[in-house]
């Protein structure tokens, strides 16, 4: 398994076949994972350097900590800034939460303990989250006198609706991983402590697709959601030329009627 580093606390660490599948490892524990504004930069680079990289087919986002996944930002360095180096410090934050959501191949979110404010944001920002029984999560932004700045005000209607997502959002509330997983706030539950491993493997499930395939279906799906029908019919319909003529699609075809595992060229 590789690791490269991004800073002090982001790992990306490399799995699978070629490295297909790319775990995003977010690693300040004394902090519980707070994003500061030095871990936000990192994960802006490093989803980045991710965004660049053919060879990735799914992103994993992970946490070291045992007990937390993210508390959100790091209250404590924010309470120490000016109102012009709070201004400042946006766009990093936007950066990170950005970086995370715009990732062209899938995405799967490995949750477990607390995934609070900013840190349930980053897991919004995935694809698919998947969590164990001890995950608490929640966006609890206005009782300390803010809103969900990561992308939450527009990511949790997107999974849950409108009526629901205000309730959540305006009352703070910690949503437990049973009841989070029977209102959609996740999508499967783990036994404790096997949350990054089930992910990883669905991870796996995915790479072993066509990378080419992956990244046109994420963006039709992506660019789709909203749209009326006839709309997203025409933004499906650009993906699909983007991979009809494509050197995996002749490979995909080709593989099955040879009735063998398919080599993707990726392209």
């Amino acid at each position: 398994m590789d690791e490269v580093r991004f800073g002090e606390f982001v790992a990306v660490r490399r799995h699978g076949d070629g490295g297909a599948v790319a775990e995003l490892v977010l690693d300040r524990p004394k902090a519980m994972n707070a994003v500061s504004t030095e871990m936000a930069r990192s994960i802006g680079s490093a989803c980045a350097a991710l965004a660049a990289d053919a060879s990735v087919r799914v992103v994993v986002l992970s946490s070291t900590h045992e007990r937390a996944f993210c508390v959100g930002a790091d209250l404590k360095e924010r309470n120490s800034f000016s109102d012009a180096e709070l201004v400042r410090q946006r766009p990093t934050t936007r950066g990170a939460y950005g970086g995370v959501l715009e990732l062209p191949m899938p995405t799967i979110a490995a949750v477990h303990g607390f995934a609070l404010g900013g840190g349930f944001e980053l897991a919004l920002a995935c694809d698919v989250i998947v969590a164990d029984e001890s995950a608490v999560v929640g966006l609890p932004e206005v009782s300390v006198g803010v809103i969900p700045g990561g992308g939450g005000t527009q990511l949790l209607p997107r999974r849950v609706g409108a009526a629901r997502a205000a309730e959540l959002i305006f009352t703070a509330r910690r949503v437990e991983a049973a009841e989070a997983l029977s209102l959609g706030l996740v999508d499967s539950l783990a036994p404790a402590g096997e949350d990054r491993t089930q992910a990883l493997a669905l991870a796996g499930r995915m790479a072993a697709n066509s990378p080419v395939g992956l990244r046109a279906a994420k963006r039709a799906l992506r660019l789709g959601h909203g749209m009326d029908l006839s709309a997203g019919l025409e933004i499906e319909d650009a993906a699909w030329r983007t991979v009809a003529f494509s050197g995996d699609r002749a490979e995909g075809v080709a593989a099955f009627n040879e009735k063998r595992k398919p080599n993707w060229p990726g392209q």
